[in-house]
């Protein structure tokens, strides 16, 4: 009973090379990706027992999603097929004061076809000890909240623990449902809610500022809604601009807040998947250090993954301990 569960659709990110833009290039590069994807991914690559839930294209596009995620020995028996396309978005990745830009394709994708009845909840969850979900697979399609909503629920029962990353974007919401409503109902099954105060005034309808003491206030307001979280972990970024971001973290445990220091990233070769590097690392941490190790594990994966080209963090848990050893300079390993 050690398998951590993520759910969710996966995506392939079509690109032009460098930094350019589209009507500057006629070659592009695709990867693959997905916040839940990314975050399992990652998990998995910090040595723990992964398997993805979900629903992609019944094609060779599909086949190769598939085999991507197997690369990383992440499990993959519980992925149905769809004879809709995979969903696709596009970027076009900034420079300096230049911001990036997406443009998403997936209203009719495979995951879209999701439905509670095509995904056996009891054999998938069977060796589940963590489930993770986010705000983005109950905003895609009414299914997705239905299948997400049957899954939380038995996971609860079983005790797992449930970390949400609620990531409200409110132009994914386009099926009908209440995001607030919807958020609130499915954040009531979870045990550790990674977000900070822009999440927590979505949900709660309050104004909370980014202040240390803001934070506390909200995370106790949050816990006071929602008895069964126990804990708030938060990533803090302050961009220089497109290439140079720092990044560190914050907690609430209900006992004691804590934060880390500031991990500088003077350039950045991908920011997209980087809080889904701090989510994944969050959730590895707990499953070995303190609160406060396990947050700065978080930190420290979020900021190494702005050196990998690509949704997914491709660091290791040796490499992560090394950044929060000190080790940043970048010197050649021999």
């Amino acid at each position: 009973m050690n398998q951590i569960i993520t759910f969710g659709e996966v995506l392939m990110r079509i690109s032009p090379s460098g930094n350019k833009k589209f009507i500057q290039s006629n070659q592009v590069e695709f990867y693959f990706g997905g916040t839940e994807l990314n975050v399992g991914i990652s998990v998995a690559n910090f040595g723990q027992d992964v398997k993805h839930i979900s629903c992609v294209s019944d094609d060779f596009i599909g086949d190769t999603a598939i085999s991507f995620l197997r690369k990383f020995d992440v499990s993959t028996s519980a992925i149905v097929r769809s004879s809709r396309p995979l969903g696709v978005y596009f970027l076009e990745v900034g420079a300096v004061m230049r911001a990036s830009s997406i443009s998403y394709n997936r209203s009719h994708s495979s995951f879209s076809e999701i439905q509670p009845e095509m995904v056996d909840w009891e054999k998938s969850l069977e060796k589940g000890k963590w489930f993770h979900w986010t705000g983005i697979t109950p905003a895609l399609c009414e299914g997705g909240y239905e299948t997400l909503k049957e899954g939380l629920i038995l996971a609860q029962k079983k005790g797992m623990g449930i970390s949400v990353d609620p990531t409200y974007r409110s132009g994914l919401w386009k099926w009908g449902g209440d995001s607030r409503e919807v958020l609130s109902e499915l954040v009531n099954y979870s045990t550790i809610f990674i977000g900070g105060v822009n999440e927590i005034n979505e949900l709660l309808d309050t104004d909370f500022s980014y202040s240390n003491e803001d934070f506390i206030e909200a995370s106790k307001q949050l816990m006071e809604k929602y008895p069964t979280i126990e804990k708030v972990f938060d990533k803090i970024r302050t961009s220089i601009n497109s290439s140079w971001h720092k990044i560190r973290a914050r907690m609430w445990n209900g006992k004691e807040f804590k934060e880390t220091l500031d991990l500088d990233i003077t350039h950045i070769i991908d920011r997209i998947g980087t809080g889904d590097a701090f989510a994944a690392g969050i959730i590895h941490g707990l499953q070995k250090f303190d609160d406060y190790k396990a947050m700065e594990f978080g930190s420290a994966a979020c900021a190494i993954k702005h050196t990998y080209l690509g949704d997914i963090n491709y660091a290791n848990e040796k490499e992560v301990m090394n950044i929060l050893e000190g080790n940043t300079t970048g010197r050649l390993l021999r």
